[in-house]
């Protein structure tokens, strides 16, 4: 008797989990995964991406749009 009453209380369960779940604090969930919230943009993390973009400006002006490879070769001999 003892195993079908179980196996029903843990469908029962499983379907409240399933359909309503609805209350999720997101909030404490960030917090608790170490999550930063990027809606507050900070300027560091600008300010890595400009360095990077300068880094690589040069290669853009030396190989500009009129160099993109459309005629067919891959550039592998």
């Amino acid at each position: 008797m003892g195993r079908g009453r179980a196996k029903a209380k843990q469908v029962k369960v499983a379907r409240q989990l399933k359909y309503n779940s609805g209350g999720t604090d997101l909030e404490r969930l960030r917090d608790e995964l170490g999550v930063r919230d990027d809606s507050n943009h900070n300027d560091d993390s600008n300010d890595a991406y400009d360095e990077l973009a300068d880094r690589y400006a040069d290669y853009a002006d030396d190989f500009g749009a009129g160099d993109d490879r459309d005629d067919g070769t891959s550039g592998r001999r």
